[in-house]
């Protein structure tokens, strides 16, 4: 079967359409927790009818209750305006799908054009420290405004505040769920989902219907760093299903970040693994900007100078303010007015460059202002 159109949506009255998204409805639900069987039977016959009778599935109907429920997936497509990419329409990413167990069908809420545009996955704990929310909110608004489509998994800590940060700054996000399209997890985020699909997409690989499990959070991770041209840890604690993302990505050939914590900090032990092991530890949103327009895995242009540059005169006023007397973390907030939080990254970025240091006794000191560019 040749697709009547890249996108399958229920609303679309030629009868090719619905045969077509009928077909690919059936072949999801009896493959969407069998992907690789899927992608191998697809690799052969794109006809979803074929490939389901290549894996021994039978593509019709059988009796009132199959027919019942195709009927009903649907009118639920139709209810909640989702469109459904098949993974041999054009539209399909091709990054997904080149996996060995990639989706055979994408349902999407929102903007399908988003799936192809250059995008970057942040993803983090869920229990997220002020230093984690600060970084999140500070890397997912720049990022964005660069350009970048933020993707992430609409789950608590992390993940609501990249999308969140991402909106705030004018740009698009995808939350991939796992779950069916009519549904939203966890519940608290309806309203953000109800967001996002104004300037983003809500996306899922499973058929109308499906509650979320939780077997079915390693598959969605998959499909996050699928669709990023990056992914981005922001927290991760030992055994974190951020790790799981980071883990995709690398076997997917797609660049991981981590961004540094204190050394102790149970949300910071995972990602400082991650460095340890070979991610690139993110400094600044500039630093992976570079990087990947650096190295043309981003078609960035113009907006890449959006970003602040690592190091730049965001910094001056903190490290002049050292240079008049050293002073604590606490002290330094309160002379800049500014939550402790709200300086973590920049302090962070100014030791690792070696503009700053903190002494036995808990000051922090100017060792380079030199290595401060903007610094009067």
């Amino acid at each position: 079967m040749s697709l009547p159109s890249p996108l399958l949506s229920p609303v679309d009255p030629r009868p090719e359409v619905a045969a077509a998204l009928r077909q690919w409805l059936q072949l999801q639900r009896c493959l969407a927790l069998r992907p690789r069987e899927a992608a191998a039977a697809l690799s052969c016959e794109p006809d979803p009818a074929r490939a389901l009778r290549r894996v021994g599935e039978s593509a019709a109907p059988e009796g009132s209750t199959q027919a019942a429920w195709l009927e009903a997936a649907v009118a639920s497509l139709r209810r909640v305006g989702a469109v459904a990419v098949p993974w041999s329409s054009p539209a399909y990413p091709e990054r997904a799908r080149e996996l060995s167990d990639a989706a055979p069908l994408l349902l999407v809420r929102g903007d399908p054009e988003l799936l192809g545009q250059p995008a970057i996955a942040i993803v983090g704990s869920r229990a997220a420290s002020a230093y984690g929310r600060a970084v999140a909110e500070r890397f997912a608004g720049e990022l964005a405004a660069a350009g970048l489509v933020v993707v992430s998994g609409l789950a608590l800590g992390i993940d609501a505040i990249a999308h969140q940060a991402a909106l705030d700054a004018g740009g698009a996000t995808l939350a991939v769920q796992a779950c069916g399209p009519e549904h939203v997890y966890p519940a608290r985020h309806r309203g953000l989902a109800r967001r996002i699909l104004k300037s983003g997409a809500l996306v899922t690989e499973f058929p109308p219907g499906t509650r979320p499990r939780p077997g079915f959070f390693p598959l969605r991770n998959r499909l996050i760093s699928a669709l990023s041209a990056a992914v981005l840890v922001v927290e991760a604690r030992e055994r974190s299903g951020s790790l799981v993302t980071a883990s995709h990505a690398a076997h997917q050939g797609v660049e991981v970040w981590a961004v540094p914590g204190p050394l102790g900090a149970p949300a910071s032990t995972g990602t400082n693994r991650l460095i340890f092991d070979g991610a690139h530890p993110a400094l600044s949103p500039g630093h992976i900007l570079e990087r990947l327009v650096g190295a043309g895995l981003l078609p960035l242009q113009a907006r890449a100078g959006s970003a602040v540059a690592p190091g730049g005169s965001e910094h001056s006023a903190l490290v002049e303010a050292l240079l008049h007397r050293p002073m604590t973390r606490d002290e330094l907030a309160r002379s800049l007015a500014l939550p402790p939080e709200g300086l973590a990254l920049q302090l962070l970025e100014l030791e690792l460059s070696g503009s700053v240091s903190e002494d036995r006794d808990g000051k922090l000191r100017v060792v380079s202002p030199e290595k401060v560019p903007g610094l009067c």
